[in-house]
């Protein structure tokens, strides 16, 4: 099980850099959309490029941050139900969705992402609109986004794992936010 735990650690890390990076994407988010609304409202001007910008922007962050996500156990759950259950019960059905749904939605989406992309990347695709701009860099966004997720799904595995064994300490005895990295440190 040792192996396993230094992996989910090293996919914890992994997905913990990428979210701690993509965030700052948000800020530049800001900056397009203000800069663009001033120069439309002030000089009557727009281009569809940066309006563009701003979507492959939001897409970028949505998409790469939904391994962090998890990572910080930020989803939304069914913890309505499963809040009632024992924690025992809870991580199995932690371990079931994952198995169940998470795995299988991605590598779905895994599968017809990639051809979309290639296809985009081959044939160079611009936007339909007028001043657009190439597509595949945001089209490259959703295999890699749930590549992330499926990664970070088999650390949380993994995790879960080895708290049922117990070789891992338990988060949820301290609260639904926290998060336990695999090497079993609080982050």
């Amino acid at each position: 099980m040792k192996p396993l735990l230094s992996l989910s650690s090293l996919i914890d890390r992994l997905n913990e850099r990428v979210g701690q990076t993509v965030v700052w994407l948000i800020l530049v988010m800001v900056i397009v959309s203000s800069g663009n609304a001033v120069i439309r409202y002030i000089f009557s001007n727009s281009s569809n490029a940066w309006l563009e910008v701003q979507w492959y922007l939001f897409s970028t962050v949505f998409l790469l941050c939904a391994g962090y996500t998890l990572l910080r156990n930020e989803h939304i759950r069914i913890d309505v139900v499963a809040g009632r259950m024992s924690r025992r019960t809870q991580l199995w059905i932690d371990i079931l969705g994952t198995i169940v749904f998470l795995f299988p939605m991605a590598m779905l989406i895994l599968t017809l992402s990639w051809p979309m992309f290639m296809k985009s990347i081959t044939m160079n695709e611009m936007s339909s609109d007028a001043g657009g701009l190439i597509r595949w860099p945001v089209k490259l966004m959703i295999p890699v986004g749930f590549t992330l997720l499926m990664l970070q799904g088999l650390s949380e595995l993994i995790k879960k794992v080895a708290i049922l064994r117990g070789l891992l300490p338990d988060p949820g005895d301290q609260g639904h936010h926290h998060h336990t990295s695999a090497d079993g440190e609080a982050v």
